[in-house]
């Protein structure tokens, strides 16, 4: 007897033909009522059915494992959200990058703040010795009946329209040409310091007085230019050729200008005394000396 058979010839239940029709057009395997086996996810019911179907993981619920022109639908990817600990670390670090950044912050502002202050005292003093370098370089020599050159006086000087002594009087060629004004550039200047206005700022105020008018019957009164603020004492010195001195007098026995003057400004403390620093020292040569011709007297015999 012949067992063998083909499968071709092997008769089909109807009921899987039409599970298999039904599988391939919704991606669903068919199954009974109740509850469904380990591992297996429910679907939705089909209408008019009373069988649960099973719903294929690796495809959207309501879609056909095909898609267009039979070609296969890849998976959805699933969305992946930061966990509670990869926000706390990343809290964490930028809590700790501003920490650094406002200490840079911080320390850089401290430090424009010092510059601009230092720069801003040390202005003043750069431009009061700028003031005394460039009048007594262009100082004016004596001469006798000078009606636009005076004396030069150092130390204790009385100078025309001001009331108290000051500590230098020069005659300078510093002053500047107007087209309004009728002055020339010879003027009479004076230095001295004075107490300041605002009582609790410690030290004293350079004061530089200006005359314009040489000749003005009656004294006018100069104009005061502030310099600079916080000075404790300022000492001036005329060389002579040999030693320094801390007078001089173009009326007396000085007929001449000194060789060089020295100035030492020593600044004022916080607290209202000498200040630790070495005072600022300026030495200023003077070119201009007067010259005169006149010879001795012959010397007569017995």
């Amino acid at each position: 007897m012949n067992l063998s058979f083909s499968m071709h010839n092997r008769p089909r239940d109807p009921q899987i033909r039409s599970d298999t029709r039904r599988m391939g057009s919704t991606g669903h395997w068919p199954m009974p009522s109740g509850d469904p086996p380990d591992g297996m996810e429910t679907g939705v019911r089909p209408r008019n059915s009373s069988q649960s179907v099973i719903h294929n993981p690796a495809l959207p619920v309501g879609e056909s494992p095909t898609g267009t022109g039979g070609s296969p639908v890849p998976p959805r990817r699933r969305l992946r959200a930061f966990t509670l600990i990869e926000l706390m670390l990343a809290i964490g670090i930028t809590a700790i990058v501003l920490v650094a950044i406002n200490g840079i912050f911080f320390s850089a502002m401290h430090l424009r703040e010092s510059v601009t202050e230092a720069v801003d005292g040390s202005l003043p003093v750069q431009q009061a010795c700028d003031s005394l370098r460039r009048d007594l370089a262009c100082a004016m020599s004596p001469t006798t009946n000078g009606v636009f050159s005076g004396d030069f006086k150092v130390g204790g000087v009385t100078s025309l329209g001001l009331n108290q002594p000051v500590d230098i009087e020069l005659y300078t060629t510093t002053g500047a040409l107007h087209a309004n004004e009728p002055w020339g550039e010879v003027q009479r200047v004076t230095y001295e310091l004075r107490l300041p206005t605002d009582r609790s700022t410690p030290g004293k105020d350079l004061i530089r007085s200006v005359t314009r008018n040489l000749l003005a019957t009656i004294p006018p009164q100069p104009d005061d230019q502030w310099l600079m603020g916080g000075v404790e004492s300022i000492e001036y010195s005329c060389y002579d050729g040999t030693q320094w001195r801390d007078n001089w007098d173009t009326t007396g026995s000085d007929t001449n200008l000194p060789t060089a003057v020295r100035v030492r400004i020593q600044l004022a403390g916080n607290n209202g005394g000498p200040g630790n620093g070495q005072p600022l020292e300026i030495v200023v040569p003077i070119d201009s000396q007067s010259r005169t011709n006149t010879a001795g007297a012959p010397v007569t015999g017995s």
